[in-house]
């Protein structure tokens, strides 16, 4: 018996139908784009499943804004934490460089020296603006002693005034209780350099009007008195001027040593001192070979004037 109903198309044939249709439809699109009103409302029909297709995504992405945003705030603070101490870094190295700098040019100075030197760190300096005094983290462990010069790279800064063990004490040149024998380096007039309370200047108070100054002269310690070693500079000469009627020249001096602006400094021993402790000072093949000098440490020259002790 025949079935009712007749058999349809075979799936082969159905699939090479569509397969047929569908390269037609593609010819006729890339030679007249006639499908492309049917492709562009099948487009816009469609956006809304697309949009909902999305959806899950896009709100697990703003969700996890929310969520994670602790530990963005966390990571942003760790961030400027660590922008501030490479900072405070950087600015450690531009402060250590800039001390190279000045310790390379006390030991440049001190090579040109005939004396034993030894660097000593500047620890403080008097607040008083009326006692120009500093402390210093070398003692009489380092053979340190009272009277003692104290020199940087550009001159001669002060004189050590009491010791300890540890540290010492020193008066600078600009304390207006301090007078330093000087001479002109140009004409080799005598004179003192008187300390006015001022880093910045100093006063020759004693020479006559005739006397031949100018500014721009360099001042060097003479070392009249033993305490100061001769040939150091002390001032530069910037002002000098006459009073009618005054008997002395008004003549004003800056130092060449850099009061206030260092934290090093070099302590000075001349070649007839000798240090207390050898072991610490640069001076121990010189102080072992100087058998024809008497001098000890003991024996100090007499200072030239009268140092407070700093309060």
């Amino acid at each position: 018996m025949s079935p009712l109903f007749p058999k349809g198309p075979s799936p082969n044939f159905k699939i090479i139908a569509v397969l047929i249709i569908s390269l037609g439809l593609m010819m006729i699109d890339q030679a007249q784009e006639a499908v492309q009103p049917l492709r562009s409302g099948i487009a816009a029909a469609m956006q809304p499943l697309q949009l909902a297709a999305e959806l899950p995504a896009d709100a697990v992405e703003f969700i996890s804004k929310y969520i994670d945003r602790d530990e963005l705030i966390s990571e942003n603070k760790a961030l400027n934490q660590k922008v501030l101490l490479l900072r405070a870094r950087l600015q450690k190295l531009a402060a250590l460089e800039a001390e190279n700098e000045r310790i390379r040019g006390l030991l440049a100075s001190s090579s040109s020296l005939d004396e034993n030197v030894l660097i000593a760190e500047i620890l403080a300096i008097s607040p008083d603006p009326y006692l120009h005094y500093m402390k210093l983290n070398k003692g009489s462990a380092d053979g340190v002693f009272s009277g003692q010069a104290l020199v940087d790279a550009n001159g001669i800064i002060g004189q050590v005034t009491d010791v300890n063990i540890m540290d010492a004490n020193a008066i600078m040149i600009t304390d207006a209780n301090h007078g330093i024998p000087v001479e002109l380096n140009r004409t080799g007039l005598q004179t003192i350099a008187q300390g006015t309370g001022k880093t910045d200047k100093l006063l020759l108070p004693f020479l006559a009007n005739n006397a031949d100054v100018r500014e721009g002269d360099l001042l060097v310690s003479s070392g009249l008195g033993g305490r100061y070693p001769p040939g150091y500079p002390v001032a530069t000469i910037t002002q000098v001027s006459h009073q009618a009627g005054d008997e002395f020249l008004t003549v004003i001096a800056a130092p060449t040593a850099s009061l206030n602006r260092g934290r090093e400094a070099l302590l000075v021993w001349t070649q007839h001192q000798i240090p207390l402790s050898a072991a610490a000072s640069p001076a121990e093949e010189s102080a072992a070979t100087a058998t024809d000098s008497p001098t000890t440490t003991s024996e100090q020259p007499t200072p030239e004037t009268t140092a407070p002790t700093p309060q």
